[in-house]
Formats: structure tokens, sequence, C-alpha cells
């Protein structure tokens, strides 16, 4: 059971996402690791493995991927249903991923002091209220290492409508210039478009040496 009271935004937040997962239709979870965590575990230059937390890790599948790869894992969503579905998937797979049903903006509520090298974020930041996101942003600069990287795919700042996207309108997008400001002692590196219908956006940040 949470132990905080969410606010009446939250609470729909909440109850869209676990409506979707009731659904067993969740359109951000195709089960396929993005080609741009790829790029960063695998590709050239690729990060060495060391401990990474990833914000909504819905099913699994990129905590999974990241366990094989030699990453020390811990992983978060919101929705129960999800990380029972994920702790299934790293049992399957034979990989140690520790998996926490809990809130990304309360993270000191989890017991995950890190630091950690990586954070993944797969649209997890874009269904966090506006009110929460400094929250956010504060937990992850307080678990950084020193170079860490933060790896975040979002929605763009226009509305999203269900009848264009599958994300109904709880969502918001998200822009450089508000992870920016949010993100103290970070470096944005890195903006890419993503490939979806509507406007998506790849993030990489890097926490000051």
């Amino acid at each position: 059971m949470d132990q905080y009271t969410r606010d009446p935004e939250e609470e729909s937040v909440h109850r869209a996402l676990e409506g979707y997962y009731r659904a067993g239709k969740v359109p951000w979870d195709t089960g396929v690791t993005p080609r741009e965590l790829v790029a960063l575990v695998e590709g050239p230059g690729a990060l060495s493995p060391g401990r990474a937390l990833e914000l909504g890790c819905g099913t699994g599948t990129n905590a999974v991927y990241l366990a094989r790869h030699g990453w020390e894992v811990a992983a978060v969503d919101l929705i129960d249903r999800a990380v029972d579905q994920a702790r299934k998937k790293a049992a399957e797979a034979e990989v140690a991923v520790r998996l926490l049903h809990g809130d990304a903006t309360r993270l000191d509520e989890l017991g995950l002091p890190g630091p950690f090298d990586l954070f993944f974020d797969l649209s997890c930041y874009c269904g966090i209220p506006l009110h929460r996101r400094d929250a956010y942003a504060a937990g992850l600069t307080h678990r950084a290492a020193p170079g860490a990287r933060l790896l975040m795919f979002g929605y763009g700042p226009e509305p999203l409508g269900s009848s264009t996207t599958q994300i109904t309108s709880w969502a918001a997008g998200v822009t450089a210039d508000e992870l920016r400001a949010r993100f103290h002692g970070w470096e944005l590196l890195d903006v890419t478009p993503g490939t979806n219908s509507v406007p998506t956006f790849w993030f990489t940040l890097r926490r000051d040496a």
C-alpha cells in the first residue's frame, strides 16, 4: 500500500496508467529495447557497466537488457501490475534486477541511496504532473555519481490527444529548456528527434563531475 497521499492530479495519472495495464494495452511498452539505449550501452564510446536506475520501468524490458549487459540495475514503477510482470520477466531471463513499486518523484521512500551511473526514463517524466517534476529532478541529482548520464525519451510540448497518440491528456510534454531549468548541475549533451508520428525527443544529460 502507498505510504503517501496523492493529490487529485497525481491520482488521475495513477488511474490512467492502471487502466492501460488492466486492459493489457500499453502503447509505450513495446517489449523492444530502444536503439538509443543500445547505442549508449553497446555502441562506439559505450559507457562502462556500473549502477543503473530505470524510472518507470514498465514490464522490465529495458531493466533486463541492462542487467544482461553487466549493469547492476534497480527499477521503479508506479503500477504494481507492471512491477509484477517485470519480476517475472527478470526471473525468466535469470538476471538480478531490484524492482520496486513506487513513485519516481519520491525516491527517498524507496531505499535507493545511489550513487547511480546511468538513469533511463522512457516517457516516465512526461506522466509526472508539473508540480512534482522538481522533486523528480532533485531525486536523481542527489543520487547521481559524478559524470552520470540520464537518457530520457519524452513527448514534445504540444497537447497529446488519444486520437493521434494513444496517450491521453494526462501526459504533458517536455522541452530542452525545461530540463535545463530543473536539472541543476547537469549539462544537456544532446537532443535528438524521435521517429514517432507525433513530436518526440531523446534527451541526454550528464551530471557535472
